[in-house]
């Protein structure tokens, strides 16, 4: 078994690998040169598994102005889907 561990992580790399996409897409759609990006997210989940919160650091390589980059993570953490799913919960079920 791969264990809980590895499964806390993958929940949390969802999170890092939307925010890395979404600012490859969105610096295309704004014209914003990208050289590189770094994503990291962690978190936490309580006795019942209730996430304690994720956060996530973006460092965005790019020759631009840095109020550009800056507006660009701004955009960014408005618009990555999962993390807006996540900040509006959801409900998970198994279908039958």
């Amino acid at each position: 078994a791969l264990g809980t561990l590895w499964a806390v992580r993958i929940f949390h790399a969802s999170v890092a690998a939307c925010i890395l996409n979404d600012v490859y897409r969105e610096a295309t759609r704004l014209g914003v040169p990208v050289e590189g990006v770094r994503v990291c997210a962690g978190g936490g989940f309580s006795e019942s598994w209730s996430s304690t919160g994720i956060e996530y650091t973006v460092e965005v390589d790019s020759p631009a102005e840095p109020a550009t980059v800056e507006e660009l993570i701004a955009i960014v953490d408005r618009v990555a889907e999962i993390p807006r799913a996540l900040r509006h919960s959801a409900v998970v079920t198994r279908k039958p």
